[in-house]
């Protein structure tokens, strides 16, 4: 049996990480420092996306994420908050869901008010990888849409939010990961209050997680 201080899983996160962790660390720039020691993501992000170099930034994430360490691609999607154009973030964001069913790599996905949007250009893709929705931080009507169509949540900081806590605890864990991000929150604390909330142990808790990582990407990290 694990115990609660070793090989918890940190689905995304932007920061270096305990050596006693499995994690996945996001790139959105300078695609090519990867470490073979490590796993990743990597995309175009949509609050980064700069016209004048775009073609090129795709064309290297493209070429570094065929990698077998590259887990993911993402993150990558839509934010009605950002300064980006949403036709622009739209164009880009479809493009590395086409990419992500080339390779056959999941997809982790930023959204930010554009849910629906989301949700069909994935359809409108014939998407048919799975999709991680990360730093989920919204309602019970959104999360049901995502779940629905078969797509994965994961919590990070918000869990701290008591007005999160009736959702979480309704989630199927079959469907959740959990997350740092780029938060001061490590992965322990994170654990420790999802494990709260769902009224179960860690232990049990990043089990499942297990089970969800071997089942969306392919690989036992364990």
């Amino acid at each position: 049996m694990l115990n609660s201080s070793a090989l918890l899983i940190n689905i995304h996160t932007h920061q270096a990480t305990s050596k006693e962790d499995w994690s996945i660390f996001n790139l959105h720039e300078q695609f090519e420092n990867t470490s073979s020691f490590f796993h990743y993501s990597m995309g175009i992000h949509p609050w980064f996306i700069q016209p004048e170099t775009l073609k090129d930034e795709m064309a290297k994430m493209k070429l570094q994420s065929i990698k077998k360490n590259v887990l993911a691609i993402g993150e990558c999607g839509l934010d009605r908050l950002c300064s980006t154009a949403l036709k622009l973030q739209l164009a880009v964001f479809t493009e590395q869901i086409m990419w992500a069913n080339e390779i056959a790599k999941p997809l982790i996905i930023h959204c930010v008010k554009a849910h629906r949007e989301t949700i069909s250009a994935l359809q409108e893709c014939k998407n048919l990888m799975p999709v991680v929705f990360h730093g989920f931080n919204n309602n019970q009507e959104i999360a049901a849409q995502i779940i629905n169509n078969g797509y994965y949540l994961s919590f990070g900081k918000s869990l701290f939010n008591p007005n999160l806590e009736t959702l979480f605890s309704a989630m199927p864990t079959d469907k959740i990961f959990l997350e740092t991000d780029d938060s001061d929150h490590d992965i322990h604390s994170i654990y420790k209050q999802a494990a709260k909330i769902k009224n179960t142990s860690i232990e049990q808790l990043n089990l499942q997680i297990r089970l969800n990582v071997q089942k969306v990407f392919k690989i036992n990290p364990f």
